[in-house]
């Protein structure tokens, strides 16, 4: 089958889509049109052309009624998620409509978000194809809408408002429960429909995100996978704002507010300097012997950081003059110095084999990070992107070996 584009989120007419749980609950397209305020002509050319672009018919007609398909459920239901999103962004506004959410166009949420990704209307027009005046028409019509100031300016530029800001993580979250419900609906037929776009951190990187990736794309040669690397601190906000399905990495002992943690293993840490380093032949140094060098450090707050900090307790801690959370960085100076540094094992595989790092004594028992999943909160995963959970739990399990 020849794949087709999937359409973008916000080219499908939010009236239309607002309209599928009406027709779902009240089982006719007359009562769902009175009740979103359309004519039933209108509404019934609405949700033909939803068909089309989609390529499926999304309700079924029979003697008592309109019953929605598989499809048109799964539609409906992200759907409510999205107006959930949009809803929780602009709740405790200003004077603006009492449901605001129910009454923004897509082109005004792609014009906002386009304007938000790109930090000035000049940029955004160039990203969008939209011209700069149909831009500050749009993102004026939303703040009308809304009540709220959502951009301001700040010298010759702009910038979003704190509720400016609230707003753009709503639209991207709802722009990406309308994207799922695309992949689901449109599947291996849709161009770029089955994707996956993973925050991954040290650790995941070096083995269980590349094992599961190999694996999922053997089995589905057509999804995409973009892998977004950096450290928890890079990835947390692209995470809550819907640019990242998942992050894999170091877990925090709480999980943040609007997020959930799946614990997959616990990695044991263990004291890395260079091959030639002055205690590289010592079989068990002291914590006396390692404090006299000094040492590479993760960044405040990290749960490495943390580690190093529990090594050295109740006694004074080494020099630490670099804070860095770039294992290439790291791997670097230790090469080249007489630097210490906490990692994993398997962060420094190849260069143990290789004989440019080695592990100096054997690995510390108080010393280890549980590293595991973080989602959004409610989050509901794609048939790819639960496949993959699948994929990097079967990977965690057989870490090691």
């Amino acid at each position: 089958m020849t794949p087709v584009t999937a359409p973008d989120p916000f080219s499908l007419n939010p009236r239309h889509l607002r309209a599928l749980s009406a027709i779902i609950a009240r089982g006719s397209m007359s009562a769902a049109a009175e009740a979103v305020g359309l004519s039933q002509p209108a509404l019934t050319q609405g949700i033909a052309k939803l068909e089309q672009r989609l390529g499926t018919k999304l309700f079924e007609r029979h003697a008592d009624g309109m019953r929605a398909t598989e499809e048109g459920q799964v539609l409906a239901g992200r759907n409510d998620a999205a107006i959930a999103h949009l809803s929780g962004a602009v709740r405790g506004g200003g004077r603006g409509f009492a449901r605001p959410e129910l009454l923004m166009t897509g082109t005004q949420l792609r014009a906002f978000l386009a304007l938000a990704d790109a930090g000035g209307f000049a940029r955004a027009a160039a990203a969008t194809g939209l011209s700069q005046p149909a831009l500050h028409r749009a993102v004026r019509e939303l703040e009308q809408i809304c009540g709220l100031a959502l951009v301001e300016r700040r010298g010759r530029g702009v910038a979003l408002t704190p509720r400016g800001l609230r707003l753009a993580r709503g639209v991207r979250l709802a722009r990406a429960e309308i994207g799922a419900a695309i992949v689901e609906i449109m599947g291996d037929v849709a161009e770029g429909a089955g994707s996956l776009t993973i925050g991954a951190m040290p650790l995941s990187r070096a083995l269980i995100v590349p094992r599961a990736i190999a694996r999922l794309t053997a089995e589905q040669p057509g999804v995409r996978i973009d892998v977004v690397e950096g450290s928890w601190r890079e990835l947390i906000d692209p995470l809550l704002d819907g640019v990242l399905d998942l992050t894999i990495g170091a877990l925090r002992d709480t999980a943040p507010a609007g997020l959930e943690q799946e614990p997959l293993l616990v990695d044991q840490l263990v004291v890395v300097g260079r091959a030639g380093h002055p205690l590289a032949a010592t079989a068990a140094p002291s914590l006396e012997d390692i404090a006299r060098y000094p040492w590479i450090v993760g960044q405040s707050g990290t749960p490495l950081r943390a580690q190093w900090q529990a090594l050295f307790a109740g006694r004074a801690a080494p020099a630490a003059p670099i804070d860095c959370g770039s294992v290439m960085v790291i791997r670097e100076v230790l090469r080249q110095s007489d630097f210490l540094t906490l990692l994993s094992p398997a962060q420094i595989a190849l260069e143990t084999e290789a004989g440019v790092l080695a592990p100096i004594g054997p690995p510390l028992h108080q010393g280890n990070r549980t590293i595991g999943i973080s989602t959004r909160a409610g989050w509901r995963p794609t048939p790819a992107q639960a496949r993959f959970l699948t994929l990097l739990r079967d990977a965690a399990n057989t870490f090691g070996n």
